[in-house]
Order: C-alpha cells, then sequence, then structure tokens
C-alpha cells in the first residue's frame, strides 16, 4: 500500500470554523489516523500549508499542531506546483475572487458556504469551475450529522410513506454584550458591509438540507426581522445590527410536502438540541436533532382528544422511540472532507459542487427578496 502525499492551501483557518472543524477536526484529524484510505488500499496523506494575513499567528498555529509550512503571502502560495488544492474559510465578501484567482491559477478548490453574498458571482465562479475542468466541492456540512443521516436512513427504507410536512427549528439566544454576558458569536454576523444576516448564513444550510432529504425547493416565502437593534462588539464598542437576526420561512417543495423553519438568535431553547427537523408523513413521523432521531409509526401513533378543560394525562414526548446508533458517525467536517479527497485521487462520486453551493446563495436571495417584496417567490432550476 502507497501513501500519496496532497499539497492543501488552507485560508482562514484562524476563524472559529476553520480552525475547529477543518483544521483540528478534519485535516489534523485525518493526519493522525494515517490519512484517507482508497479503494485500492492507498492512502492519501494532506500536507497543509496555513495562510492567513498574520503571520506569527498562522506559524503559531502550524507550530501548535504539529503542520511544518504556514505563509501570510497567498500569491506565492497559489504559485507552488506541489500544493493542487485551495481551501477557503475566510470572509464571504472576498470568497468569489479568491476561488476564482485559485481557479485561474490551476488549483481545485473546495470552500465554506456560501460561496458568495450575491448569486451573479456565486455562478460566475461556478461557471469558471466547469470551464477550467477542475474539481470544487462546498462544505454542506449538516448532511453528515447523525441525526440527519438518521433521517435519512429513515426515507430510505420507506418508514415514512408519503412525506407531507417538514418543520425545522434553529437558534439558541445570543447575548448582546452589554449587561456582563459576551456575545457567543462576531459582531460581523450583525452587520450587512461584512455579510452578516442569519438569512444568508442559513437559508443556504436549509436548501442543501431540505433538496438532498425532502424534496427540491420550487417556492419560499420568508420574513425576516432585527429583533435587536443595537449591540456590544468584540472591543465593548455599541454598534448597530443592521440584518436579520431571525428569519420565519415557509418552502413548498417538489412532491407537494411543505417546510416551515424558524432560524433565530434571538430565541431561547426548550426543545432536545439547537436545531430539531420534525418530519410527518402517512406511516410514521421522526424528530431528528444534531444527533439523536425519535420515531413513532403509524401503529403507534396515539388517538389524544381535545379537551380544553381538563389536564392532560397524556406524555407525548414518552410515546416516541429513539433511533439506535447502529454505527460509528464521525465528524460531519471530516467525513466530507475525506468524500472530496476520494474525489480529487481517484474521482470518486462527488455531488456537492459550486452549483450545489449557488443554489444556497439563490435561495438566500430569494428569502431577502420575498421578505422586502412580502409575497411568495418561485425558485427557479440553475445552470451553467
Amino acid at each position: 500500500m502507497a501513501t500519496q502525499r496532497l499539497g492543501i492551501i488552507m485560508n482562514g483557518v484562524t476563524g472559529r470554523m476553520g480552525l475547529n472543524q477543518h483544521l483540528v477536526r478534519s485535516i489534523v484529524a485525518i493526519r493522525k489516523q494515517g490519512g484517507v484510505l482508497l479503494s485500492n488500499g492507498d492512502r492519501v496523506m494532506p500536507d497543509p500549508i496555513l495562510v492567513g494575513r498574520n503571520a506569527e499567528r498562522v506559524a503559531a498555529l502550524a507550530k501548535q499542531y504539529g503542520i511544518e509550512r504556514s505563509t501570510s503571502d497567498l500569491d506565492a502560495a497559489l504559485k507552488n506546483p506541489d500544493d493542487t488544492v485551495f481551501f477557503d474559510a475566510a470572509t464571504t465578501q472576498m470568497r468569489t475572487d479568491l476561488l476564482t484567482k485559485a481557479i485561474n491559477a490551476g488549483k481545485h478548490v473546495y470552500c465554506e458556504k456560501p460561496i458568495s453574498d450575491q448569486l451573479d458571482k456565486a455562478l460566475a465562479v461556478a461557471k469558471l469551475a466547469k470551464e477550467k475542468g477542475i474539481k470544487h466541492g462546498v462544505v454542506q456540512d449538516k448532511l453528515f450529522l447523525p441525526g440527519l443521516r438518521k433521517i435519512q436512513l429513515l426515507n430510505e427504507s420507506g418508514f415514512f410513506g408519503k412525506i407531507l410536512s417538514v418543520r425545522g427549528e434553529f437558534g439558541y439566544w445570543v447575548f448582546e454584550g452589554d449587561w456582563g454576558q459576551p456575545a457567543q458569536r462576531p459582531s460581523w454576523n450583525y452587520r450587512k458591509a461584512d455579510g452578516g444576516g442569519i438569512i444568508l448564513d442559513m437559508l443556504c444550510h436549509w436548501r442543501y438540507v431540505l433538496d438532498n432529504l425532502f424534496g427540491n425547493v420550487k417556492a419560499v416565502s420568508c420574513l425576516g426581522a432585527t429583533h435587536i437593534p443595537s449591540r456590544i462588539d468584540e472591543n465593548g464598542k455599541a454598534y448597530k445590527a443592521d440584518v436579520d437576526d431571525a428569519a420565519y420561512a415557509t418552502f413548498e417543495l417538489e412532491g407537494g410536502v411543505i417546510a416551515q423553519i424558524n432560524s433565530s438568535w434571538v430565541t431561547r431553547v426548550k426543545r432536545d438540541d439547537l436545531v430539531t427537523f420534525h418530519d410527518d408523513g402517512t406511516h410514521g413521523s421522526a424528530v431528528a436533532g444534531l444527533t439523536r432521531c425519535y420515531t413513532q409509526h403509524r401503529v403507534n401513533t396515539p388517538r389524544p382528544v381535545w379537551n380544553p378543560d381538563e389536564p392532560q394525562t397524556m406524555k407525548f414526548q414518552d410515546q416516541w422511540e429513539e433511533m439506535p446508533d447502529n454505527t460509528v458517525y464521525d465528524n460531519g467536517f471530516k467525513v466530507q472532507w475525506e468524500g472530496f479527497i476520494r474525489h480529487l485521487v481517484e474521482d470518486a462520486p462527488w455531488k456537492f459542487d459550486l452549483l450545489e453551493g449557488a443554489k444556497g446563495v439563490q435561495l438566500a436571495e430569494l428569502g431577502l427578496k420575498s421578505w422586502a417584496e412580502r409575497r411568495w417567490l418561485d425558485v427557479p432550476e440553475l445552470k451553467v
């Protein structure tokens, strides 16, 4: 068995997602396990170079995690023919420019979502990748969560019968920062100029979740809100939050399925997880969070009777059965990295390309437009 080196230029790994999920829990973890196993028994060992504006900071990260190379010179890194992959997890506004530069340098590209804050730019970079013949991918991590993988298993087994509706609840309370509790999210999330807003952030996620698990999105109606207009930033200074911190969206899916998803950074949690999906079908229902999934088949469905004059005696939470963990679920970001690497090296099947990323940007744009115009909007098919 041979081990093949894969040089990866990693940009934006000093941020929360780039550092924790992509560097530490994906690439570093893959290196520690001996690389990515291929179908012929060979392995691929990632050899990253960390790129960031602060040379000392990325050098310290590299040293901390046993990585030999780092730089603050992205242009020089892109000129190295031995590094064939460019990864970006930096700011949304710069992403298409960086991807374009990397593609024109002949690199394969992989990146975080959203791939842009504008659909025309997202489609342009997807078209360029197709024309140049490079391989490309976008992170769609929630499909690899244990809870949603269990939903997929139920769907493939025919458990639901005909799916009728999906209800999603996402979010938690993000502290304002003005009374002793610092905010858990960076201030740029609440600034339009910096690519903030929960609609742009989360509707990109909901697009691939709905498309892949429940049915292609055909139409959207979305209402956004800026419930808290002023917050305190990382330096203790007040700033104006000029984008949405909550979104209430309804989607019409292929096959007549109706999906409703609330996304909020201003809600207090009284549910099993920070995100839950409740899927109702003619034969059964399921409720999934990040890791757990509970089911109720039609033969086990109780027969409640509406009576507002008496206290409820049924314990509805106890009437659901938890699905067992019959397999080991690895980190979802790592699983997708491994899939992309296999696609690069042995042309393994791969569907999470830049066009799929553009679909998320499309839905976010339509959600914002729906809010502004207070109406339903169709979601046209995208092609490049």
